[in-house]
């Protein structure tokens, strides 16, 4: 991987090529007049993460971009200080002061959701294995500025992890957090969805296993939610009620735990 900046780069920017190629163990280099072709050209990398002044972005070669973006999160926050229920928080009875462990984080959309409403008093673990989500997860969450009152408060208290989340699950006591949410890849792909078709491919596309469902199932105090393809047979494989089907294809399985 190299990292470099936009056309015209001011001095921070470049500052901030240097660090982040430090920090992947990447190559940094001068964009000059260069498009990205003409640089994978030269120096012979697929992977170009490009620092303009707006956000970081990640190219390979033949996909599209992959950045941080706080998503459908916005809107839901929005609606959540309207008063308005959320599907997801609702089914996992999230309360104030809630610890919950998302382990599928991707690009953080849920999580965010998820840390808005556990407020100060909770906590939001976000566990990502693969690396290029993870590393444009912990830093979007850092830097990304939103207008919507109380996003940003609750991006920043989320808590990265980049790590494989059975891992993680492993490591923990019997009954240490309240939910555990899997959000995997989808077995059958919602092709319309821009979002995922940026992030499959780079992000981890293994199936749930049932020992990662068992061991959340032994640290949840409340419940574990798992979002799928409506019409996916992952609910029945992996032993999840299916609480909810959306309209957008999209649904909820939850197994209760208390």
């Amino acid at each position: 991987m190299f990292v470099t900046t936009s056309y015209d780069p001011n001095a921070a920017q470049l500052a901030e090529a240097r660090r982040l190629a430090g920090t992947l163990g990447g190559r940094c280099l001068q964009r000059r007049q260069m498009t990205l072709a003409q640089l994978r050209a030269r120096f012979g990398d697929e992977d170009i993460l490009v620092i303009s002044k707006e956000r970081l972005e990640y190219h390979h070669d033949g996909r599209q971009p992959l950045f941080f973006h706080p998503s459908t999160a916005a809107v839901r926050v929005k609606r959540l200080r309207n008063g308005e229920p959320d599907t997801l928080l609702a089914l996992a009875g999230v309360r104030p002061g809630d610890r919950i462990v998302d382990c599928t984080a991707g690009l953080g959309s849920d999580a965010i959701v998820f840390a808005f409403a556990v407020g100060d008093e909770g906590t939001v673990v976000a566990l990502e294995s693969a690396a290029i989500p993870a590393f444009l997860l912990a830093e979007g969450l850092k830097s990304y500025h939103s207008d919507v009152p109380g996003l940003n408060e609750a991006m920043r208290r989320i808590q990265v992890h980049p790590v494989d989340h059975l891992t993680y699950l492993r490591g923990l006591p019997d009954d240490s957090c309240d939910v555990v949410y899997f959000d995997p890849m989808f077995r059958k792909p919602i092709t319309e969805s821009n979002s995922i078709r940026a992030i499959r491919g780079i992000a981890d596309d293994r199936a749930l296993s049932e020992e990662a469902v068992a061991e959340a199932k032994r640290v949840s105090r409340r419940c574990v939610v798992m979002k799928e393809h409506r019409d996916s047979m992952e609910f029945e494989r992996l032993g999840f009620a299916v609480a909810h089907r959306s309209s957008t294809k999209i649904a909820y399985g939850v197994i209760r735990c208390s």
